[in-house]
């Protein structure tokens, strides 16, 4: 023991026998000192500005459409709107009568829009499955087809549904010039597009004219972490291409088809742009969906506690329909995850 230890105290003796053994003793184990970590606020100051635009932009006004829908908030009270009477469930009760003139409007219009939804989502998805499997292979002006497949989902969705407003004119638009001029389909008696029953396939062809070209991508995007070995693997045992389609290159993409439906799905049942940019304020009554009966009810009908309660019972709607989508379709992704 060294007499530097026996200066210092019996503290100081005990830490230097534990650095310094006696000879022929056996080292003793130290453990390494625990750092003590430092709590920063600095993520939490990174994410900060973020959470205070999320509270203002998404979640206070749609906390303040919910409490709209508890209230009776009409033209006559508009100015004085924080004094407008409470009226509980009252109308969340005139949505929902289904002998009321309002009910009536309202399930039929969500019976409407499940369709529209539905057709839209099913012919964009094919169009833009068929577009990924044959950009798929290699073949010259493959590039220059995928640029003009985008196209329109490039184009401001403003823009390509007036196009399609002058094209289906009734009088001077392109279609019924191809139609009825050139191919003379309805004899002379020129259709209205944009009216009566015609209105609602208008409306289904100029969404999935906007739509198709993201399923196009996702599903191009997804394609291309299919290995190739696994379809010459295929091939060399003899399956046809249909085969191939069916079981390697559905279930491999499976994953981003159950995100890509999903979200074309909400995008197309909250569809608005689309019937306001074709019909105005007013769409067909068989044309008219959720997102617009909505809209006419807070703003032509001046009521917009109605208003309120419809778009809440919308955001149940397709909450839960999110959630068992979610849970149903995507169990080994969030596995995964």
């Amino acid at each position: 023991m060294s007499h530097s230890a026996l200066d210092s105290g019996p503290a100081a003796a005990g830490s230097a026998a534990a650095v310094s053994p006696e000879p022929g003793q056996p080292k003793a184990e130290t453990t390494p000192p625990v750092r003590k970590r430092r709590r920063s606020f600095l993520p939490y100051g990174l994410i900060l500005p973020a959470a205070i635009l999320e509270l203002l932009i998404h979640i206070g006004p749609m906390l303040l459409g919910i409490w709209i829908a508890f209230i009776s908030l009409t033209q006559l009270n508009l100015t004085n709107w924080l004094n407008a009477p409470f009226v509980g469930l009252q109308n969340f009760i005139n949505g929902l009568n289904p002998e009321s003139t309002i009910g009536q409007a309202f399930f039929s219009t969500v019976g409407r829009t499940l369709g529209y939804t539905i057709l839209v989502v099913g012919f964009s998805w094919v169009l833009g499955m068929a577009g990924a499997v044959f950009l798929s292979s290699n073949f010259r002006g493959r590039a220059l087809l995928r640029t003009f497949f985008l196209v329109p989902y490039a184009l401001p969705a403003y823009v390509g549904t007036i196009a399609w407003a002058f094209m289906f004119n009734q009088r001077d638009g392109a279609v019924n010039q191809i139609l009825v001029d050139t191919l003379h389909l309805f004899g002379d008696e020129r259709p209205f597009w944009l009216l009566g029953e015609n209105s609602f396939g208008a409306m289904v062809i100029v969404n999935v004219w906007q739509l198709w070209p993201f399923a196009f991508l996702m599903l191009m995007a997804a394609l291309q972490n299919v290995p190739t070995d696994v379809y010459e693997a295929a091939a060399i045992d003899g399956t046809t291409l249909w085969q191939q389609f069916r079981r390697i290159t559905l279930p491999m993409v499976r994953p981003a088809n159950g995100v890509l439906l999903m979200v074309m799905s909400l995008w197309t049942f909250n569809q608005f742009n689309v019937p306001f940019v074709l019909f105005g304020a007013t769409s067909p009554k068989e044309a008219t969906l959720i997102s617009p009966l909505i809209y006419q009810n807070s703003f032509g009908s001046w009521n917009f506690g109605l208003g309120g309660a419809m778009s809440v019972l919308l955001l149940i709607a397709l909450f839960i329909a999110s959630a068992f989508y979610i849970r149903m379709v995507l169990p080994k992704g969030a596995d995964n995850d």
